[in-house]
């Protein structure tokens, strides 16, 4: 086997194909990337950075980012019950156990990941993106403090538009209902604009895991003159799903189903109600000026409010949260003898203001207050990067950010107290290489990586304000080597790095079940990935064409020097990390309008408690969905749709809870089911 494999990845640099199909840009990558703030050829770019677009979003269930994610390698997202998401990139899930951290997601040049650290990124429906891009390793240079990676969503509206409208319904197992409706509209060369509204329902595979979420988003455009651009972007969500909570091995082999029940002096979730409700408001206006040939500026500003509450098993918390930043930077480009040379200058701040409530919880009820705090978070980075072409296919390019961050904190009640956590100010360099030859491509990185600890995680659901929580930082290495065809049918992509941490965030959970965050000392992470993008023209009677993606990753995560009750775990499995994450994603042209698209995911078990003494169970999850494109008329679209979720019928768990107290780390996942759909476009 492991010839076999050697010998296919040898040859892969001399495969050769017929002439691209527009069929073919379904699932491989764009010829073209937008990286940080310049496009660059597929081969030119020195990050591992891959790229969903529309089709790639919508090849398996369309209300959820699930395993459009998780055809990424190095990129894990996991539900732990309808609308309650957990994402890592290149790292545990430790630091989220529930929401994400440690990674930064954009909208356009927008940070969506607020000044708190946390990101709300189900507040976005699927149907709302046009394209994702996902930069690997951590890049706190341009972008502020990250150790994961960064997301940036391209919102329909901003993009290439088409005047159209869509309306997507959609049923299935277990309740679920999702409405998606679309208008992109290109009015004249100046102006265009997109808006869009989506409702999503579903009770849940679980008791108490009930979903109800609707989302506005609107987009416009406006070159108002040929060398001026406007961008104003808005959304609101009003989000609300219910919790069941994790389960022991015994609850979860009894009945998987259930919710989390009553135990000791704590009741069930069910009887208190326990949920998430969040309403939000993301508003943001970017102006792009070409000052000459050579230079341009942009500048956004950006702001959101968050009504939060969550009645939880022990308390009810309450959390009013607004937002409001700017993001300025100055790009001059220029070629010189012959050489192209880029330089980016430029900044990046968010203040927020948070009000926290905490109440007992009777039944779904705030009742008596637990405590009252004000936490007033300053997030800045100062940034520099330039690129420059050595040679002829040879670049390298080097960036440093300083970042700034403090939280001013005031305590209210049980007790009175005022004070500062001023994290140390870092700077943040990324050097990097790449060169070409023929059609490959080597690239070689160093990054530091910075995390500050997240507001969730200074002020956890113990209420307790921890100021000795400090940053978690490293350094990041990397090499990688991509090859492809002159007509892009296949695509090779394969990277290995070395991220050795410091100062490591990791949750851990009190007798009462309230969780608090500490640093554990080091973190030894080393992976290697590897991705395979393949389209393949049949033109048979039977097969028109199929696509095909693979993607490996393989996790060497250990803990360094970690001692928890006097017991050192050195060299212990680092906490939800599994070793391997296998996926492919195969799409088949049929004759007649038809497409199969098939999704394999394999995920090897990973410990769920630092001494590894527990772990989850290996599963392969497989979906399959066909859909069939015709006319109604000469001007109305309509699409077909039906899918199969989890068709070998695994019994998994999926999110599981970390370090989890009396044992409850199980959160089911659903058995087989079943959604249909139909699409109308105009």
């Amino acid at each position: 086997m492991k010839n076999n494999i050697t010998t296919l990845l040898l040859a892969i640099p001399f495969v050769s194909f017929g002439q691209a199909s527009k069929d073919s840009v379904v699932a491989l990558q764009p010829v073209e990337l937008k990286v940080h703030f310049a496009k660059q050829s597929l081969l030119s770019v020195s990050s591992s950075l891959h790229t969903l677009n529309e089709a790639s979003l919508q090849q398996q269930q369309p209300s959820t980012l699930l395993s459009a994610m998780n055809t990424i390698a190095g990129v894990r997202m996991e539900e732990r019950s309808p609308g309650s998401y957990r994402l890592a990139m290149r790292g545990s899930l430790i630091r989220s156990p529930f929401g994400i951290r440690n990674t930064k997601i954009y909208i356009d040049e927008f940070p969506l990941t607020d000044a708190a650290g946390n990101t709300y990124l189900n507040l976005i429906d699927p149907s709302f993106i046009h394209q994702v891009d996902i930069i690997k390793g951590p890049d706190g240079s341009l972008y502020g403090a990250n150790s994961g990676g960064i997301i940036k969503m391209q919102p329909k509206g901003f993009g290439v538009v088409e005047d159209k409208i869509e309306l997507n319904l959609l049923g299935g197992s277990y309740g679920l209902f999702a409405q998606q409706l679309g208008i992109q509209r290109k009015v004249n060369e100046k102006y265009q604009f997109s808006f869009n509204q989506s409702f999503t329902r579903s009770d849940g595979y679980r008791e108490n895991s009930g979903l109800n979420k609707k989302a506005f988003q609107t987009a416009h455009l406006w070159n108002y003159n040929p060398t001026s651009q406007v961008r104003l972007y808005a959304m609101y969500t009003d989000l609300a799903y219910q919790t069941p909570g994790g389960l022991t091995q015994q609850q979860y082999d009894d009945n998987p189903r259930q919710a989390r029940p009553a135990a000791g002096p704590n009741p069930s979730a069910v009887a208190q109600k326990a949920a998430i409700y969040n309403k939000t408001f993301f508003g943001a206006l970017a102006h792009t000026k070409k000052l000459s040939e050579h230079l341009t500026h942009d500048i956004s500003i950006y702001g959101s409010t968050t009504n939060f509450k969550n009645p939880f098993i022990t308390n009810y918390e309450v959390r009013k949260e607004s937002n409001l930043g700017l993001r300025t930077f100055l790009s001059w480009n220029k070629e010189i003898a012959g050489r192209n040379l880029q330089m980016q200058i430029g900044a990046e701040g968010t203040l927020g203001w948070n009000k926290i409530h905490n109440y007992d919880n009777d039944k779904g009820k705030p009742t008596q207050l637990q405590a009252e705090d004000d936490l007033d978070n300053q997030t800045l980075t100062a940034f520099y990067r330039a690129q420059f072409e050595i040679l002829k296919n040879w670049n390298i390019e080097g960036s440093v950010g300083l970042n700034l961050n403090k939280i001013d904190f005031e305590k209210y009640f049980p007790t009175q107290e005022k004070g500062t956590i001023k994290f140390d100010s870092e700077w943040m360099p990324r050097i990097a290489t790449n060169y070409e030859w023929r059609n490959m491509a080597w690239r070689i990185s160093y990054a530091k990586g910075y995390s500050t600890p997240t507001l969730s995680e200074v002020r956890s659901s113990d209420n307790i304000i921890n100021t000795a929580l400090q940053a978690e930082k490293g350094n990041n290495y990397e090499v990688g080597y991509k090859v492809k065809t002159n007509n892009q049918h296949l695509i090779f992509d394969i990277a290995a790095y070395s991220y050795q941490m410091k100062n490591g965030i990791l949750r851990q959970v009190n007798d009462a079940g309230q969780e608090y965050y500490s640093n554990v000392g080091e973190m030894n992470q080393k992976g290697l990935e590897s991705t395979l993008w393949l389209y393949i023209p049949i033109h048979s009677s039977y097969i028109k064409s199929v696509n095909y993606q693979g993607a490996v990753a393989y996790n060497h995560y250990r803990f360094g020097h970690y001692d928890v009750n006097n017991e050192d775990l050195e060299g212990k499995k680092i906490t939800a990390v599994p070793n391997w994450v296998l996926s492919n994603s195969i799409r088949i042209a049929l004759p007649e309008s038809l497409h199969l698209n098939l999704y394999h995911n394999y995920t090897s078990s990973s410990p769920l408690n630092d001494a590894n003494t527990v772990f989850a169970k290996k599963y392969n999850l497989v979906q399959a969905k066909m859909t069939w494109d015709t006319k109604l008329c000469t001007t109305v679209g309509l699409q077909l749709y039906f899918g199969v979720d989890n068709l070998l019928n695994e019994k998994y768990s999926l999110g599981n809870d970390i370090n989890a107290f009396g044992g409850r780390y199980f959160n089911a996942a659903p058995t087989r089911n079943y959604y249909a759909g139909v699409k109308f476009s105009i």
